[in-house]
């Protein structure tokens, strides 16, 4: 794509005050498709800053999560931090917070106060429980949203604990939801004229991932329980050890990919069986299917295991590191993996825009900036001149 192109959220303001993950990941969300993301932190930094792998002092996290992102530094909890803000605020479309609820109403920048200065201001405001209800001052973080959509009691080995994801799973599935939400606010600004609350809260996405468990428990009374690698719903679908060591997934959620996993593993018997015939007919009897799909696989090598897969035309792929990521020719085909010149750390490979628009493609301009970076760009903007500047800077305003 030509870098001078306009990208499709040119011309779109976005305040990001929010902090970590969710919030701020859906800002960068925003940013990837050229929004002016305006990255408001604590004159001491984003946490996001100084979590995970650092690299020279410099967080990749902060590197990802960052991108796309002018920064500059204002204490909120100052009342010449908040004037600043409500100055930003006046030219803004959007405004990210994550705060407890009642921090930004304490701060006099609620909603309703923000909306008398920008009546077309988008306010998404992201927390762990929501803004009403008896939890909704607790602190809450993607792991507790984990916990409590339901997500870690159906994950695992039966026979174990239940398991949180090695990641940020819930903030993902938030950062995701209210980008969209964001921009179903914007959309309907266009009619309206007024801007709106949009409020996430952190157990409520990924709930949804999970499909319709409220549905089976209301209808059936029951609770899918962990099942490790398995699915409650259709078999043989598992991981599998190959003779090389390597794991493959296997699915087979359609019947035609069941009755080609069967032939090709030599036991087209089974398909005449009366259970095959459906998903969960085929999952009362996994231990069987398991037993005939895992020990083909694991007389064989995992190339020999795809190519007999493929020419099947049944569903199978290589469990991935990140190292066979970047090695990978249809992660390659896609431009999944973008190279980014960073002053810090020169080219840093990350993941691209995670779609792709055929006529307003996005694009990762650049990584995370150091803290600040745009404080006189932004500020100066504002009226605010260099001895002001340099003043509030002792004052640790900025």
């Amino acid at each position: 794509m030509d870098p001078t192109t306009r990208l499709p959220l040119a011309g779109v303001r976005v305040l990001d005050a929010a902090t970590l993950f969710a919030g701020p990941g859906a800002a960068t969300l925003l940013g990837d498709f050229g929004a002016d993301v305006i990255k408001i932190e604590h004159p001491a930094g984003d946490p996001a800053r100084r979590h995970g792998a650092q690299v020279h002092g410099e967080s990749l996290w902060w590197k990802l999560v960052g991108r796309n992102k002018r920064t500059v530094t204002l204490d909120l909890s100052r009342s010449e931090g908040q004037e600043i803000c409500r100055e930003l605020v006046r030219d803004a479309d959007v405004l990210v917070e994550n705060f407890r609820p009642g921090t930004f109403e304490r701060w006099g920048l609620g909603y309703r106060r923000l909306s008398e200065l920008n009546p077309g201001l988008v306010m998404l405001r992201v927390s762990g429980f929501g803004r009403v209800g008896p939890m909704r001052n607790r602190a809450g973080f993607g792991t507790l949203a984990e916990a409590m959509s339901g997500f870690a009691h159906c994950t695992g080995a039966p026979d174990g604990p239940p398991t949180l994801p090695p990641f940020g799973l819930a903030d993902g599935a938030a950062a995701v939801m209210s980008a969209y939400a964001t921009m179903v606010a914007l959309h309907a600004r266009g009619s309206t004229g007024r801007g709106q609350v949009v409020d996430t809260a952190l157990i409520e996405p990924i709930l949804h991932l999970l499909g319709p468990q409220i549905s089976a428990y209301q209808q059936l009374g029951t609770v899918q329980e962990r099942s490790g690698n398995r699915s409650p719903h259709n078999a043989p679908r598992n991981i599998y050890r190959c003779r090389d060591g390597r794991w493959l997934a296997v699915s087979t959620s359609a019947q035609s990919i069941a009755e080609r996993v069967m032939r090709l593993v030599g036991s087209p018997h089974l398909i005449e069986e009366p259970w095959f015939a459906t998903g969960s007919g085929r999952a009362e009897h996994v231990e069987e299917l398991d037993a005939v799909v895992g020990d083909w696989i694991a007389a064989r090598d995992a190339d020999e295991v795809i190519a007999a897969f493929e020419e099947a035309r049944a569903a199978v792929a290589p469990v991935y590191t990140a190292a066979d990521i970047v090695a990978d020719p249809q992660f390659a085909a896609l431009g999944t993996v973008v190279h980014v010149d960073d002053a810090a750390l020169g080219p840093l490979a990350m993941q691209g825009v995670p779609a792709r628009l055929s006529d307003t493609p996005g694009r990762v301009r650049w990584a995370g900036r150091p803290l600040g970076a745009d404080n006189d760009e932004v500020f100066a903007g504002l009226g605010i001149d260099a001895r002001r500047r340099a003043q509030l800077r002792r004052e640790g305003v900025i």
